[in-house]
């Protein structure tokens, strides 16, 4: 059986692309003999490991392969890696999807120990069991975060661009001339508009028709393999989390209390928080807060969204439904920062959102200035349809260009 992970894993890498990278590319190396790879299902984990290989590795000196293999039935991983270490001198292994076997996380802490010379790669969904996981074997190695695509990754991806980020600092004291430039791109705003309905996933290059598909599919094994995995919930449980990313898909910008929902599905409110906590941690939704402490803090979301802006427009096709506007735009802002690793806070006094002590007021190309004229430090409005910035706003399509 070791044979045919071989020959899967010369197949996977001999068909591979390697022209198209997401971000995380570049700072991907193996100075860790412990690295784990989390994220989201679609992100491109898998694609990631194998461009690694490819570009990096003795194809010969390296091991890739699923977790999820069946070969794995009837063997444990630590004795396919000591198998394949004490055979063929294999000191390099790229283990994906490693959520799906039972015990990963301690066989992995025992192959580490009991291997010091071995290096191990490993890849799971965002579920809570790979997020536990990982965290307890911190210690030994390090994890880096995959996320959905950006707008600027788009673009390259689409478009043969070869755009750079900008940090956060940047994009505010040069955010005029920033938009100066990139305005030039032919068809920008046109752009803009196909990737909030398909930019978040790397599979839009595969097929645009089939891509709501395959959102759905991603909706469907996160809950029923990943959540059903971990929480042992019963199959009528496991339906209410759709209906939560239903009700959450059709209402106004985050507008929705752990009270009103439970209220909704006819659960108690501990039971809600719960369940949107468990979406969050899987990759499903996006809770923000305002900028408080405390336990308060893990009780109330001030506002709850779908994750990206693609699984909100990808559920409101299914149910023969517009999505709102106001939520879309949103959505991008505080997605676009939370990825690139800033805090996101909502705004209670002025404007909608605060990051790192400047509000943002959210709107169309027609929004005013009032919502932010009562605050007290600095604020922009963020203007959707909008390709300019100003000394007082900045285009929404801009923070796209974070990571």
């Amino acid at each position: 059986m070791p044979e045919v992970l071989q020959a899967i894993y010369h197949r996977l890498v001999n068909a591979l692309d390697i022209e198209t990278k997401r971000y995380l590319y570049p700072s991907f190396n193996l100075n860790n003999r412990l690295i784990g790879l989390a994220g989201p299902r679609g992100a491109g984990k898998t694609t990631l490991m194998l461009q690694y290989i490819k570009e990096n590795v003795n194809l010969h000196s390296a091991l890739y392969f699923s977790a999820d293999n069946i070969y794995f039935s009837n063997t444990s991983l630590f004795e396919c890696i000591q198998g394949q270490y004490e055979t063929e001198a294999i000191k390099l292994f790229f283990i994906d999807e490693a959520h799906k076997y039972t015990g990963w996380s301690q066989e992995l802490k025992n192959i580490y120990d009991s291997f010091p010379d071995v290096t191990v790669v490993f890849s799971g969904s965002s579920s809570m069991n790979f997020v536990k996981g990982a965290y307890d074997l911190s210690r030994r190695g390090i994890m880096h975060r995959l996320h959905g695509m950006s707008f600027r990754e788009y673009l390259n991806l689409t478009s043969g661009y070869n755009l750079a980020a900008v940090d956060f600092d940047t994009l505010i004291t040069d955010r005029r001339q920033l938009a100066a430039e990139l305005v030039a791109l032919p068809k920008l705003k046109g752009h803009f508009q196909e990737y909030l309905r398909y930019g978040y996933y790397p599979f839009i290059l595969e097929s645009k028709n089939l891509y709501f598909e395959k959102l759905g599919n991603i909706i469907e094994k996160t809950i029923f393999e990943d959540i059903a995995g971990y929480y042992k919930l019963k199959t009528v449980n496991l339906h209410l989390f759709k209906q939560i990313l239903n009700y959450l898909s059709s209402i106004p910008p985050g507008e929705i209390s752990a009270h009103n929902l439970a209220k909704t599905l006819s659960l108690d409110s501990k039971t809600a928080m719960h369940y949107l906590t468990i979406l969050q941690e899987t990759g499903l939704v996006r809770l923000i807060f305002t900028n408080k402490t405390g336990s308060a803090l893990i009780r109330k979301p001030a506002k709850v969204f779908i994750d990206n802006t693609s699984l909100l427009y990808g559920i409101n096709e299914t149910l023969g439904r517009r999505a709102n506007q106001g939520t879309v735009r949103e959505l991008f802002f505080i997605s676009m920062l939370q990825n690139s690793g800033e805090n996101v806070f909502y705004s209670k006094n002025a404007g909608d959102y605060l990051c790192r002590d400047i509000v943002f007021e959210i709107g169309g190309q027609n929004k005013k200035g009032k919502q932010i004229s009562n605050s007290t430090g600095t604020a922009f409005l963020v203007k959707d349809d909008q390709l300019h910035a100003t000394a007082g706003s900045i285009p929404l399509w801009l923070f796209g260009f974070l990571y």
